[in-house]
């Protein structure tokens, strides 16, 4: 159970990074926004990279937030719950997070539909015609990408929620407290 800890925690620093990495880009391509617009010479791909960059930041830092237990979470029910009961509302949010993590973790391989891809040779042309599935063939309004590509996110996200999930049911994480020791 070790590995589980030293996975998730390492996710989760990698998850930072790349966090921290899509803000600055979100943040340049909003500029170079703003520059390009007022010399007159809007660049209208860059509004589209943008929102898909923050798109991305968000579902990477919302995986990193529930491993660190740091969403807003109304507390009025726990407040009046013993230690006991207050824990084992804990323990059922984690259960609820984590059967959330493996719903989207199936509903993506259904999605994206690795089996029928393979079986159909990475012929992307049969696999629509056999599936109806054109996950594949779609592409972005400006920058002319796969949007396969962008919705990569939500698998990724999936992922890494599941073992975050996991480690907080394991592993039995106690919230997270901010500065006045009220629950953030």
């Amino acid at each position: 159970m070790r590995i589980l800890i030293r996975v998730s925690d390492t996710l989760v620093r990698v998850e930072g990074f790349f966090a921290a990495i899509l803000a600055a880009i979100v943040t340049l391509l909003i500029l170079l926004n703003i520059f390009s617009r007022t010399l007159g010479m809007a660049l209208y791909w860059v509004d589209e990279m943008a929102i898909y960059a923050m798109v991305w930041m968000c579902f990477i830092s919302t995986s990193m937030i529930l491993k660190k237990r740091q969403s807003v979470a109304v507390t009025i029910l726990s407040e009046y719950l013993g230690k006991t009961n207050r824990q084992r509302l804990e323990k059922f949010s984690d259960v609820m997070v984590l059967v959330f993590a493996l719903l989207m973790l199936v509903l993506c391989f259904k999605w994206y539909d690795p089996i029928n891809v393979i079986a159909a040779n990475f012929d992307l042309q049969s696999f629509q015609a056999n599936t109806f599935n054109f996950i594949y063939a779609e592409k972005t309004n400006t920058l002319e990408l796969k949007k396969f590509w962008i919705w990569l996110v939500i698998p990724i996200f999936s992922l890494s929620l599941t073992v975050h999930a996991l480690n907080n049911l394991i592993h039995g994480l106690e919230p997270t407290n901010d500065e006045s020791g009220d629950r953030v």
